[in-house]
């Protein structure tokens, strides 16, 4: 038996590898392809990007044509530099670099000489293409924008770099991708499928047709197009409100988690970005260090809630059992708490749970936290059982919505105080400022919105997301998951009545809209920042989450305005008017909307900005000859 083993084991060692050999030299011809490398030109077809939607249908990010230059610098013979030059107005010095980083790449490969060439420039060299061996005109599809807001949402689209190639095959030199918003988060999608055509070479290196009369060619595939949960309209209408002033709008649609309106301001005009001027104007917009066009508040930046948080204090305190609806505390315009120290407060009398909302008392609300954390023996594991509840509303973390930017704010917890006071000893009335709002809290506007969300809901959400619709295949199931919160169902509904009369008796009775049922709670938010290294107190921000109808409610909105003094002064009228814009589309109150459009905090913008500081503007970079100008 030993004796046959070896050699059948031989044998079919043998008889595998002879099969396998005569499968690759015959049968399979694909290795004779990539050995033929240097005989074939390999060309890409480029396909269209796929089309961009609102929630109702309006096109909003399409294409047009573009061109690229391409070289190959092994195949550039007696060009006449001077002429190339002027047919595309670069220099010479510009001529040589650009071939040497081309060189760099690959001498035998193509690479991208000038990109995004325009029909006027493409039409100039088309014709005398012929007189420039080495270069070829590669067509490709640009992004071209129906509306000028959003910019923040579409993101735009680069060329890819050298850590993108090295990571990712499917790219090579000169392709482009998206970077930023839905361009980024849904570039597999978007993008499509590149073609491939193999054409044979001489030995002239001339091109003598198909290789393998196109056996192995591929047709570009169009990428697919998407619908977007934004509607148009009310973006456009929030980007208006917000000129001259910074911050962010976000609102939700309660049932299903859609994202109806991502305002940051200030913002741009996104088809600044497109064209041989995009890297120009993106550094111009980059080293914006004020204004910080690029900078999404409504997902990136970390506020202290103020107000606002009242309503996660008073659901918490009534799940926790630590108060009723009818439990009271007395106000004195603030309450002592600790060794003298004294909150203060707009308010005074014996406030319960909802006149203490509608007329934001923070000694109610102060109390109310203070009575949470002490129902424990431990501080600490008061704060933990109270951050738990803010992590159930989805404080603290990212949140899984489908854009490639976001905070997750401050979810203080005893590991945070722990940190705070190593020697210990720390209690409620050495963090009572979160029971407002202030303290170590920190949200972003979307967090806010969601809460509110999850508010109008009475106990539950669903992930924020911006995609409505994809060709061709489903959203992600986590966008239609229920999240529920930690707060029985039945507690929400005395917040929800306090809510309902902030508009009728409390700090926004001036914002009512006639016939729409809003909810809503205003905010104003200290705020400090270091200063020539001292903690400096600056204008305080203006605050306001709402959501109506109060029955069966169609949108959940947070608005934010840096320095914009108190919540019923700009963030409330915004909120207002957003919420009758999308309901109603049209506005009965025009008193507000003259003041929100006429209305500027640029001056108060001004006391900050340092003599050697880069702003290029305050409200919108628009387009003029191809440069952004303020």
């Amino acid at each position: 038996m030993r004796k046959i083993l070896l050699p059948s084991l031989v044998i079919i060692s043998a008889t595998l590898l002879v099969l396998r050999l005569f499968y690759l030299q015959v049968i399979d011809d694909t290795l004779k392809l990539k050995s033929d490398n240097n005989a074939i030109k390999i060309k890409y077809d480029y396909p269209e990007r796929g089309y961009i939607y609102d929630r109702n249908g309006k096109l909003l990010v399409a294409n047009q044509p573009s061109y690229d230059i391409m070289v190959t610098p092994r195949e550039l013979k007696n060009i006449d530099t001077l002429e190339f030059c002027q047919l595309l107005n670069i220099t010479k010095e510009e001529y040589i670099q650009k071939v040497e980083k081309a060189r760099v790449y690959s001498p035998m490969l193509r690479s991208v000489f000038l990109p995004q060439l325009n029909k006027r420039e493409y039409a100039a060299l088309q014709e005398k293409i012929r007189k420039f061996p080495g270069f070829e005109i590669q067509k490709r599809s640009l992004r071209d924008y129906q509306v000028s807001v959003g910019a923040n949402v579409f993101g735009f689209i680069t060329q890819v770099n050298e850590n993108i190639i090295k990571k990712n095959p499917y790219y090579i030199s000169g392709d482009l991708i998206g970077r930023q918003g839905v361009e980024e988060s849904y570039e597999n999608i978007l993008r499509g499928i590149k073609g491939v055509k193999y054409i044979q070479k001489d030995k002239f290196n001339r091109d003598i047709g198909s290789y393998k009369n196109g056996k192995y060619d591929t047709i570009a595939v169009q990428g697919d197009d998407i619908n977007l949960t934004i509607d148009v309209v009310l973006q456009e209408y929030g980007e208006k409100l917000m000129m001259n002033k910074r911050g962010g709008i976000v609102a939700l649609e309660p049932a299903t988690g859609e994202i109806l309106a991502l305002v940051t301001a200030p913002s741009y005009d996104p088809a600044i970005l497109v064209g041989r001027q995009r890297s120009r104007n993106y550094t111009k917009l980059y080293n914006d260090s004020i204004a910080k066009p690029l900078y999404d508040r409504g997902l990136l930046a970390e506020y202290p809630p103020g107000s606002p948080f009242k309503i996660l204090t008073g659901l918490i305190g009534l799940q926790e059992g630590v108060i009723t609806e009818q439990t009271p505390f007395m106000c004195n315009h603030g309450f002592s708490y600790a060794r003298g120290r004294f909150m203060k407060c707009h308010d005074s009398g014996i406030s319960v749970l909802h006149n203490g909302m509608y007329n934001s008392c923070n000694t109610y609300f102060a109390s109310v936290y203070m009575k949470t954390i002490n129902k424990y023996v431990k501080p600490a594991d008061g704060v933990d059982v109270w951050s738990n509840h803010l992590k159930s509303f989805g404080l603290g973390q990212f949140m899984g919505y489908d854009l490639p930017t976001g905070r997750r704010g401050n979810r203080p917890t005893s590991k945070t105080y722990n940190r705070i006071y190593p020697n210990g000893g720390w209690r409620s009335t050495a963090i009572v400022s979160n029971g407002i709002g202030q303290g170590e809290v920190l949200m972003t506007p979307i967090q806010l919105a969601n809460m509110m969300a999850a508010v109008a809901n009475r106990g539950h959400y669903y992930t924020p997301h911006i995609i409505k619709k994809i060709e061709n295949q489903p959203i992600d199931k986590k966008f239609v998951t229920k999240h529920v919160t930690s707060i029985d169902k039945r507690h929400f509904e005395p917040i929800i009545n306090g809510l309902f009369d902030v508009y009728n008796l409390g700090t926004a009775k001036s914002l009512r809209v006639e016939g729409i049922d809003i909810c809503g709670k205003t905010g104003t938010a200290e705020n400090y920042a270091k200063i020539n290294g001292k903690r400096t107190k600056l204008q305080d921000h203006s605050i306001f989450v709402a959501f109506a109808p109060k029955d069966n409610p169609k949108i959940a909105i947070a608005v934010f305005v840096e320095n914009g003094y108190w919540g019923a002064r700009w963030a409330g009228p915004m909120a207002s008017l957003m919420i009758e814009k999308y309901l109603r589309g049209k506005i009965s109150r025009t008193d507000l909307e003259k003041r929100m459009f006429e209305g500027s905090l640029l001056d108060e913008y001004a006391k900050y900005i340092k003599p050697d500081s880069t702003s290029i503007s305050f409200t919108r970079v628009q387009v003029n000859s191809d440069e952004a100008e303020n």
